[in-house]
């Protein structure tokens, strides 16, 4: 037998030890539910090549045409953080954070009203604080939005068996809700309208009696409203549903988003080929679902749309085999809450919505959302890695001995 036969029956096995040495890998380091994680690279590499390209109208603008490697190594660095922070996060027991939720609400008041007072304005909307020194930015309605979603996850799994006492159960979860969403809704209504939502399907969820969720139905329009008279966005609100109702007139943003989704076609124009990024505001975070379209097609964009979709199927199977109720009104929570901001901006690209200024969950660029974003996900995940991973059912076991103690 010659060495060339030698050779062509070696390499099946080589091939498959490679296989067997990627996944055994996988495993070791990437515990918990795997199409997740799969989900999350994928989405990785796609915001890396759509923001890559949406960000060279704003090199030439910034006179850096050269330099516009420059957006895409900070980019990159934006999505190696939020990477992990999901592996970092999988690799805590989820019950941690049902102890740092009161503190980290109690936090989110005074960073809001920071933010909202004295913050960076952007927009006519001051959401962000300036770091001192280092000089980086941070969005305290990321951290609020997260901290009020574990809070509420922590309050109902607590009092499973007196989830029907108004006093006890349901009105700290009304005070906390009202009180958050009012906050956030001073510079932003639509991810303030957001949470809400999703803290009305978490008390769902919970077994929170109907005429409680109408009294949280109650609060929320209360909360609405104070935002809208205190805040900052009444006019810009009032405006874009006055532009939206409004037949016989598109706004700017809303006719160049749908140019570019006809350039795009089936297929699309190509990767970095994208004309109307020279055009659409803010193409690479509020618009980045057209620059979707425009460059990948409505074939790319239907697999964007599976993945998120994919995503919640797979959130929802970790709701369903958690065993325990903070563990999976959490999951629920944070898989409704990125879901529906993804739902609601490519709503808002295809005009079936209001214009907002929401990003597209691991895909726009932004490192306060990207990070969030990471965090939350990887919550899902150790909430999923609990149920099947030894190693974490160890240390359940040893932090219940302490809580008890």
């Amino acid at each position: 037998m010659s060495d060339e036969t030698l050779g062509n029956i070696t390499r099946p096995s080589e091939l498959e030890f490679e296989k067997s040495s990627f996944s055994t890998w996988f495993n070791r380091h990437l515990k918990g539910d795997q199409v997740i994680w799969l989900i999350i690279i994928a989405l990785s590499i796609l915001s890396i090549l759509v923001v890559y390209s949406a960000t060279g109208t704003l090199a030439f603008k910034e006179d850096l045409k050269n330099q516009q490697g420059n957006y895409l190594l900070r980019h990159a660095f934006n999505v190696f953080l939020a990477l992990l922070a999901v592996w970092a996060c999988h690799r805590i027991d989820y019950r941690y954070f049902s102890r740092i939720s009161r503190i980290a609400l109690l936090l989110s008041v005074p960073l809001l009203l920071i933010a909202w007072l004295f913050g960076t304005s952007l927009n006519e909307a001051n959401r962000w604080i300036t770091i001192p020194f280092i000089k980086v930015t941070f969005q305290p309605s990321d951290f609020a939005k997260l901290a009020l979603i574990a809070g509420i996850a922590s309050m109902l799994s607590r009092r499973q068996s007196k989830v029907h006492e108004f006093e006890e159960t349901v009105l700290p979860i009304l005070i906390w809700t009202g009180i958050i969403c009012t906050l956030i809704g001073l510079a932003n209504i639509s991810n303030a309208i957001l949470l809400f939502s999703t803290s009305l399907l978490l008390m769902f969820i919970g077994r929170v009696p109907v005429q409680h969720l109408l009294m949280l139905v109650l609060v929320g329009i209360v909360s609405l409203m104070l935002s809208l008279y205190l805040g900052q966005r009444m006019g810009t609100f009032q405006s874009r549903i006055d532009k939206y109702m409004n037949t016989e007139e598109v706004a700017f943003q809303a006719e160049q988003s749908y140019i570019a989704i006809s350039n795009g076609g089936l297929i699309g124009r190509g990767p970095g080929r994208s004309i109307q990024r020279n055009f659409l505001p803010n193409p690479y975070s509020d618009f980045v679902f057209a620059i979707i379209l425009e460059e990948y097609g409505l074939l790319g964009g239907a697999v964007v749309m599976g993945l998120y979709l994919l995503l919640l199927y797979r959130g929802m199977m970790v709701v369903a085999t958690s065993s325990q109720p903070f563990g999976g009104i959490l999951a629920a929570g944070l898989t409704f809450s990125l879901v529906l901001q993804a739902v609601l901006n490519m709503c808002v690209a295809v005009g079936l919505t209001p214009i907002t200024g929401v990003p597209l969950p691991l895909l726009s660029m932004g490192g306060t959302s990207l990070l969030f974003t990471g965090i939350a996900l990887g919550i899902i995940i150790s909430i999923s890695r609990g149920e099947v991973d030894k190693d974490i059912e160890t240390i359940k076991v040893t932090t219940e001995n302490t809580f008890r103690n």
